[in-house]
């Protein structure tokens, strides 16, 4: 699945979402709620249900995503709740970021950029934490056998302690793995980190 094929696919998905009112948080946005405070950067927001979440608890949300259906949803809830939440269409392997943040999340994404955009990427977003702020960061990991979204090239699957070693440094506030089943007697396999800058 290339890069665009991958959007589409998300789009289609996010609208049948949007169709059934699914809104519910997924078990990574619910470990990452607890920690978000102040300025907040949704790196892949998808629908935004996590970035809904954060501003209702009075954070101010910048949400980023390359799925047209996911942005415009986003909008249009942030406007008819008065949210402080901006919602930007775009191209995540190549946007770069200009500001610092209190925290930043990128849930399930980076597993669909190539191992060197993912691995920049994921630099950018380190480095786009204040001092003292949070990242939460979640991504597929090798042990994953569901590799039907993702063509030979498109995709990075890190290895089990990948993240950890990346926030050699950083406080680690939660860190796990987690199975999850998938089509085909298949699995799911994500590795979850939440770290505070030093």
């Amino acid at each position: 699945m290339n890069p665009a094929s991958s959007v589409a696919f998300f789009d289609r998905q996010f609208q049948q979402q949007v169709r059934e009112q699914d809104f519910k948080l997924n078990p990574f946005e619910l470990a990452a709620l607890p920690h978000l405070r102040g300025r907040v950067l949704d790196f892949g927001c998808g629908l935004g249900n996590l970035a809904i979440a954060a501003a209702q608890r009075d954070c101010s949300v910048l949400a980023l995503d390359a799925s047209p259906a996911a942005i415009g949803h986003l909008r249009q809830r942030a406007v008819a709740e008065a949210l402080p939440l901006e919602a930007i269409e775009a191209d995540l392997r190549t946007h770069e970021i200009s500001e610092d943040f209190d925290c930043v999340v990128s849930i399930g994404l980076l597993m669909f950029f190539d191992c060197a955009t993912a691995s920049r990427v994921l630099s950018m977003l380190q480095a786009r934490v204040r001092p003292g702020g949070i990242a939460a960061i979640n991504v597929l990991v090798e042990g994953t056998s569901y590799l039907d979204m993702f063509e030979p090239e498109n995709y990075c699957l890190f290895a089990p302690n990948d993240l950890e070693g990346r926030f050699a440094g950083w406080s680690i506030i939660h860190s796990e793995f987690r199975d999850f089943e998938a089509p085909g007697q298949r699995i799911k396999s994500f590795a979850t980190l939440i770290a505070r800058k030093p």
